[in-house]
């Protein structure tokens, strides 16, 4: 990991920083979405969830699968395809778009998640 001046202007950012910024967010969608953090904390009351609710935050997991998918091929294109690999440039930006959608989808789950606890 290094970020290196080339000139005055031009600065290059290692890939391996957005890389691990993305399995970072994947990890905490999955313990989110799937794990089961979702709906016990936006409807968990004494241990025991919600039936209603926990079907609300379901549904908004599933929504949030919207930019999971595209994130998860934007990764995996960026470690397969070589050409991508060779260009830091492009590989970073690629990386950095789906870190977002990341952090999209659990805005999703989130809003989602305060919209079931509030119906």
């Amino acid at each position: 990991m290094q970020v290196v001046g080339r000139g005055t202007s031009d600065w290059r950012i290692s890939p391996a920083i957005p890389a691990v910024a993305n399995l970072t967010l994947a990890v905490l969608w999955v313990f989110t979405a799937l794990d089961g953090w979702a709906e016990q904390g936006f409807c968990g009351t004494d241990g025991l969830p919600d039936p209603s609710c926990a079907a609300d935050v379901r549904n908004a997991v599933l929504v949030s699968l919207i930019p999971v998918v595209p994130a998860v091929g934007i990764i995996l294109a960026a470690a397969v395809l070589y050409r991508l690999r060779r260009d830091p440039h492009r590989v970073t930006g690629m990386l950095t778009a789906a870190a977002i959608l990341w952090v999209l989808a659990e805005g999703i789950v989130f809003i989602g998640g305060h919209f079931a606890q509030a119906s």
